[in-house]
C-alpha cells in the first residue's frame, strides 16, 4: 500500500500534495521550483511508498486542453523515463486556483499570506488530489 502524490504543474513552481498511507486525506508538501521537480520526485519516491502520481490537467471552460499542456506533456514524457514503473493519471484542474484562494479567505489567511503564490500552488495540488480521492477509479 502506498501514497498517491499530486502535482499542480507550473512553469516556475509546482504545487505538490500527497495522501496518507491509507489514502484518506491529502496534505500539501513544500512547493517545488519546476527546475527541481524531477529531482524532488526521484528522492521522494525512493524514500516513501508512492503508488501513483496525479497531475493536474489544465482545461479551458469548454473542456479543451489549455495552453499549459505544451509544458506538461514534455514533463510527463520525462517522468515516464525517470520513473518508468510509476502509473501517472491526469485529473481536471479547472478552477483549482480560484478555489484555493477562496479556501484561504474562508480559513482566515491574511492578505499577505494569500498573495504568496507558492501557498496557492500547494493548496491547488491538495484540491487536485482531493478531487481524485473523491472520485475513485474502478
Amino acid at each position: 500500500m502506498g501514497r498517491v502524490l499530486a502535482i499542480d504543474y507550473g512553469r516556475k513552481r509546482c504545487g505538490v500534495a500527497v495522501t496518507d498511507i491509507l489514502k484518506i486525506a491529502a496534505n500539501g508538501l513544500p512547493t517545488q521550483r519546476t527546475c527541481d521537480l524531477e529531482k524532488f520526485l526521484l528522492e521522494y519516491c525512493s524514500n516513501e511508498p508512492v503508488e501513483r502520481i496525479i497531475i493536474g490537467h489544465p482545461r479551458t471552460v469548454r473542456g479543451e486542453d489549455s495552453e499549459s499542456m505544451q509544458y506538461i506533456r514534455p514533463f510527463m514524457n520525462r517522468l515516464a523515463k525517470i520513473l518508468p514503473d510509476m502509473p501517472v493519471e491526469m485529473v481536471d484542474e479547472r478552477f483549482t486556483s480560484v478555489q484555493a484562494h477562496r479556501d484561504m479567505i474562508t480559513a482566515g489567511f491574511k492578505k499577505s499570506d494569500r498573495q504568496r503564490k507558492e501557498l496557492a500552488d500547494e493548496m491547488s495540488a491538495v484540491l487536485i488530489l482531493t478531487s481524485w480521492l473523491e472520485n475513485p477509479r474502478l
